[in-house]
C-alpha cells in the first residue's frame, strides 16, 4: 500500500477511520529523514492491514507542533485512535518491522483498561 500524505485537514479524520496508522513526521533536509524513507515504504508494501502516513513538517509546521515533533524523524502509532508509540530516530527495518508486530499483537481492550487504570491513579494522587 502507498504511503498517504497528512495534513492538518486530515490527520484526525485519517487517525479516526483506521484501525492501525503509523506516521513518519520528516523534511525534505534531513538526511535521517531520506535514509529511512526506503524503509518506511517497504513496511507499507508488505502490511496491507495497516495505513502508512507521512507528514511534511516543513509544510505542516502546524500540525507538527500540534503533535508536539520536536526532532525528525518521528514515528508515530495509533491503533483505534489510541496513540500507542512515539519515538523520534530512524529505525532499522527489523526494529521496525518488530514494532508494527507488537502493534498488531497488542489486546487493545487490555490496553483502554491499562489508560483507565492510570487515569484513575494520577486522580487519587492529586487528592
Amino acid at each position: 500500500m502507498a504511503t498517504i500524505a497528512l495534513t492538518k485537514d486530515n490527520f484526525n479524520d485519517t487517525v479516526e477511520k483506521n484501525d492501525t496508522i503509523i506516521i513518519d513526521f520528516w523534511a525534505s533536509w534531513c538526511g535521517p529523514c531520506k535514509s529511512f524513507a526506503p524503509t518506511f515504504e517497504t513496511a507499507s508494501e508488505n502490511h496491507d492491514d495497516v495505513v502508512f502516513a507521512k507528514v511534511n513538517t516543513e509544510e505542516q509546521q502546524e500540525l507538527a507542533e500540534a503533535c508536539n515533533i520536536r526532532s525528525i524523524p518521528t514515528l508515530m502509532i495509533f491503533r483505534e485512535q489510541i496513540l500507542l508509540y512515539s519515538q523520534a530516530g530512524a529505525l532499522p527495518p527489523a526494529q521496525l518491522e518488530d514494532i508494527i508486530d507488537k502493534t498488531k499483537a497488542l489486546d487493545m481492550d487490555q490496553v483502554r483498561v491499562d489508560i483507565e487504570k492510570q487515569s484513575q491513579d494520577k486522580g487519587s494522587k492529586k487528592a
